[in-house]
């Protein structure tokens, strides 16, 4: 009778798996992965995305060999609520920068802000952000403003799927009108750019005062944690197995194709489009996989044969 225990999983795989933060307002994206990498003690956490300081909520990031699942997540769909102040705009296009200009919104009504919404709703051109992190000439264009320079960049594609009004509030005795809205997008769209473009259509100028990210891919806000909630549970909110479940199309495969793929080799192809998951019959994830022409070949093992 053979009672000798399974083997241990490697330590890079025990704690591996993605974590999902609730962002607070007025850290960067940078100093969340910094926070996390001492409440999970290593170095080995990343972030897919960024979120600007002022904004809160979902923040995806990759602990040990889950890092590496990162470039690999179709995070291309995000869902946001947010204030869009009406009657001021500013250098920034949200609440942190210099005054431009400002001009009473009161006479704004209803109908015209709904008018200015369904057409910045579905395909449209957007001119991101002046301080966004597209770079111009090798250097992204916040550290170009900062340092004086002009910053003028090309429209591009981005969709709006949904730019629904919740609420208009006038603000007593300041002339502006807030208001707040859902969006869902494409990767890419500027929150603030849709304030911005909002207040220039309606002639009053308009910059974004908060924005919470309530979903980004398939992670939304019933999967993230505070850094509070963190600190007393210092685990990822997915492991590694359940990332790959929750993030990709799946397969599941034998234990001999869990055995090939271990050791580097590839699998029939059964027509899944993009890349996707092998797994288990147990759920456990052995690689992702891509589709070119008779081979499923790994773009990524989970667990290689040598660990």
């Amino acid at each position: 009778m053979n009672d000798a225990a399974p083997p241990q999983e490697h330590p890079a795989l025990a704690r591996a798996g993605l974590l999902v933060v609730d962002k607070p307002a007025g850290m960067t994206s940078h100093d969340v992965v910094a926070r996390c990498r001492r409440l999970l003690g290593t170095r080995k956490v990343g972030h897919a995305g960024t979120l600007d300081p002022m904004a809160t909520g979902v923040l995806v990031l990759g602990v040990e060999r889950a890092t590496k699942l990162l470039g690999l997540l179709a995070l291309t769909t995000k869902s946001y609520t947010a204030t869009i102040r009406l009657g001021q705009s500013t250098v920034t296009d949200d609440a942190e920068g210099e005054t431009v200009a400002t001009t009473d919104a009161t006479h704004v009504t209803d109908e015209q802000i709904g008018e200015g919404v369904a057409a910045l709703t579905g395909d449209i051109q957007q001119v991101p952000a002046s301080v966004s992190a597209i770079k111009i000439d090798g250097k992204r264009a916040y550290a170009r403003m900062r340092e004086g320079e002009a910053v003028e960049l090309k429209a591009r594609p981005v969709t709006v799927s949904r730019f629904d009004v919740l609420a208009r509030r006038d603000v007593p005795g300041s002339g502006f009108v807030d208001v707040d809205v859902d969006v869902d997008c494409s990767s890419g769209t500027y929150i603030r750019a849709l304030a911005r473009d909002l207040g220039a259509a309606l002639g009053v100028g308009g910059h974004l005062t908060a924005l919470r990210r309530t979903k980004v891919g398939p992670f939304g806000l019933e999967h993230a944690r505070t850094l509070e909630q963190l600190a007393d549970d210092p685990t990822p909110s997915l492991d590694i197995d359940a990332a790959v479940r929750t993030a990709f199309e799946c397969r599941t495969i034998s234990d001999e194709e869990v055995g090939l793929l271990a050791n580097g080799r590839w699998l029939e192809p059964v027509g899944i489009h993009g890349v996707y998951g092998a797994v288990d019959a147990q759920g456990r994830a052995a690689a992702l996989l891509q589709e070119k022409g008779k081979r499923a070949a790994a773009v990524f093992v989970v667990r290689p044969s040598n660990m």
